[in-house]
């Protein structure tokens, strides 16, 4: 066994003593740890703001896209987000000690089903550091110890920001252990993390599709799968059409490089002469390089022709795939094709449509007249959320409170035997 094999099992046995510990605390003291780790943050932002620059100058320097420096960059109003989502998820109710269902069996034995913790989660993700507070954040409220191992872009950034909620949570009486970084900055800790079949309990990847894969393909600890986010808005022939042009500005410029943003346009034809000259030059307004077929192409002379990959592409920048399309069945195919499961919405006023779209289109989320950027923990409710889940068992969509729990079966007898 190597030192940093050794490293990293010991890391993981220190968190799940801290998750035995977890278990059994209050609602009342869970909240007050998360609002003591939100001041933590507030008081030393300038601390975590100063290392988040040096990450961000060196990714910067290393010649890193646009948009994976917006995803790694922390500013004061960041920091205060992510504080304040802390505060939120105080808010929200505990889902450990929660039935899902009892009943008294014809034996007189009381049989109730109760949530309960996971125990020890390790959250393997890149770039952005907010997801360090976010996912001890969730686990602390759901009773889990996390183990997070960030990309090495936000070494920095990371460190201070556990290290500040490790000694808030120390002041507040809880075990440091509770949050915790992955000791060792190379490839080798990851893999002793995902072999750590009995002292890990889950894994949840979070970032590109390259990641993810390696960590459903290589882990011998259960994953839960979130998924990369190729999203798209479909354009129905009977949209209002200035509806149809806000939200699709909106799902793909609000903030382009996260994973509910459109990355995919469809629009049907009867409404193309209409919409695309108008939706194209709103695009490019907005430095947006539209990817898209013949029939797009046929707009504007600034259309890229569209290849398979980019209908495939999750681009996280400011492009955009784009096709017409003949008919409402020929949209739901080409976003079931092409999609990654994570959210699909129509632009109707068609009832009917609207209700095709949303029970024939396979993914976690399916909107109608929304955008795809409301598909996200906070939005829904859920406070911060730990990842969005594409696969379909346990969890599906923003992964709240409830989804880092399982549940187990609690009996109560006076003396019955099985016969």
């Amino acid at each position: 066994m190597t030192d940093l094999q050794t490293e990293v099992l010991a890391s993981a046995r220190r968190a799940k003593k801290a998750a035995a510990d977890l278990a059994q605390r209050p609602r009342g003291a869970k909240d007050a740890a998360l609002h003591a780790m939100a001041d933590a943050l507030l008081a030393r932002t300038a601390e975590i703001v100063a290392a988040n620059a040096r990450d961000t100058e060196r990714a910067r320097a290393g010649g890193s896209p646009a948009g994976y420096v917006d995803r790694l960059t922390l500013t004061e109003q960041r920091v205060a987000a992510i504080a304040e989502a802390l505060r939120q998820l105080a808010a929200l109710p505990d889902p450990v000690g929660e039935t899902v269902r009892g009943t008294v069996l014809p034996n007189g034995i009381e049989l109730r089903q109760v949530r309960v913790p996971l125990g020890v989660v390790g959250i393997i993700y890149e770039a952005r550091p907010n997801v360090t507070v976010d996912a001890a954040g969730i686990c602390l409220k759901s009773g889990n110890a996390a183990l997070l191992r960030g990309s090495s872009s936000a070494k920095e950034s990371n460190t201070v920001l556990v290290a500040v909620m490790r000694d808030a949570l120390a002041a507040a009486g809880f075990p440091a252990d509770a949050v915790q970084l992955v000791p060792g900055d190379s490839h080798e800790a990851v893999g002793h993390l995902m072999a750590a079949r009995g002292l890990v309990d889950v894994l949840i990847p979070r970032g590109g599709a390259a990641l993810i894969r390696s960590v459903v393909d290589n882990a011998r600890v259960p994953v839960i799968e979130t998924g990369t986010g190729n999203c798209h808005v479909y354009v129905d022939a009977s949209a209002d059409l200035d509806t149809a042009l806000r939200i699709l500005i909106n799902a793909k410029t609000q903030r382009y490089s996260v994973c509910n943003a459109a990355e995919s346009l469809l629009v049907h034809a009867d409404v193309a002469d209409a919409f695309l000259p108008a939706a194209l030059a709103a695009l490019a307004e907005k430095g947006v390089t539209v990817h898209g077929d013949k029939r797009v192409a046929g707009y504007s002379a600034a259309v890229v022709p569209a290849t398979e990959e980019d209908f495939a592409a999750e681009y996280e920048s400011l492009d955009l795939s784009a096709a017409v399309v003949d008919s409402l069945d020929a949209a739901i195919d080409h976003v079931n094709a092409y999609n990654t499961g994570h959210t699909d919405v129509i632009v109707t006023r068609d009832l009917n449509a609207a209700r095709a779209f949303q029970l024939r289109v396979d993914a976690a989320a399916v909107g109608v007249n929304v955008s795809t950027r409301f598909t996200d923990g906070g939005e829904f409710g859920f406070g911060a959320e730990i990842g969005i889940s594409t696969q379909k068992t346990h969890a599906r969509g923003p992964m709240g409170l409830p989804e880092l729990t399982s549940t187990k079966y609690l009996m109560v007898g006076d003396g019955q035997i099985r016969e």
